[in-house]
């Protein structure tokens, strides 16, 4: 795999919920940090996400907010 993004982060499937027509996959990476994707069900059938399996969280923002109360 090749890919433009320089903020990828390999950890294991630790949950995939389906709703209708969107999933989150929560991916447990390096130091127990758990980053939660929001990506369709169609997605997570072509790329056979499961629980167990080891996938990338790829980060691309080009945009960082800050706020405060």
């Amino acid at each position: 795999m090749k890919i433009s993004a320089r903020n990828r982060l390999k950890g294991k499937i630790v949950e995939v919920t389906k709703g209708a027509t969107t999933a989150h996959v929560r991916i447990e990476v390096a130091g127990g940090a758990i980053v939660t994707a929001s990506i369709t069900n169609e997605s997570v059938d072509e790329l056979g996400l499961a629980v167990g399996g080891e996938a990338y969280a790829v980060v691309k923002a080009s945009d960082v907010m800050v706020a405060v109360d």
